[in-house]
């Protein structure tokens, strides 16, 4: 069966290479982008929801039904915020949206991009890393047929595409030196977007994905 794949966030630089995966990848055969604008991209296999407030996501949830894989990417800097505020708009919204289609498609396989260095107990002393640990928690608790929090590290960008953040950019030309001095911190956004696609066909035997686990992933084969 092909993949119908939901993906928020794709109007930023994780969003958009997953985007790109999955237009270019031949088990993905529709894909539904929500954001609040559009990920200027044309495809035949591409639909679009434009929806302002993600927190209210009653007037579309309907139209968030019928899908297989939710490639949850949408994300904000903690840079300068305060946990109050971070919190609102990591977890609640995320958790919002991931209950809503957990709902509507029980079958779903739904992938949610954390960070290296998340906290899983919740009760470190970076602000950021409880948040995501506490959300990707809830997350796997929720009825999906399967949940996976992918943990990326420094990735590599995909050439082409526009929504690359700068300090990618500036240091994308040492990829080649990192990859192998730090193989647990490094890989490329492209094998994001490919182990995306490869756990909701093939699944995986761990829940929570460090980098080891999305570059082994995005070169399944079999």
């Amino acid at each position: 069966m092909k993949i119908k794949a939901i993906i928020t966030g794709a109007s930023g630089m994780v969003g958009e290479g997953v985007l790109h995966e999955c237009l270019l990848h031949p088990e993905v055969g529709e894909v539904l982008v929500i954001g609040r604008r559009t990920a200027g991209v044309i495809h035949p296999k591409l639909k679009e929801i434009l929806h302002s407030d993600f927190f209210d996501l009653s007037p579309v949830k309907d139209q968030l039904k019928g899908y297989n894989a939710c490639y949850f990417c949408l994300g904000v800097s903690s840079v300068g915020m305060k946990e109050k505020d971070y919190h609102h708009v990591t977890y609640d919204l995320t958790m919002h949206m991931a209950t809503i289609l957990a709902d509507q498609n029980p079958g779903m396989t739904f992938c949610y991009v954390s960070g290296s260095g998340t906290d899983s107990s919740e009760h470190g002393k970076l602000m950021w890393a409880r948040v995501k640990g506490q959300t990707e928690n809830d997350l796997m608790q929720l009825p999906f047929k399967a949940a996976y929090m992918f943990r990326p590290g420094f990735m590599r960008p995909t050439k082409g595409l526009k929504n690359t953040l700068k300090g990618y950019q500036f240091f994308a030309w040492l990829y080649p030196v990192l990859r192998p001095l730090f193989p647990n911190f490094v890989c490329t956004l492209q094998e994001v977007g490919q182990a995306m696609v490869n756990v909701t066909g093939k699944g995986y035997e761990k829940r929570v994905l460090e980098v080891k686990d999305i570059v082994k992933l995005a070169h399944l084969t079999e």
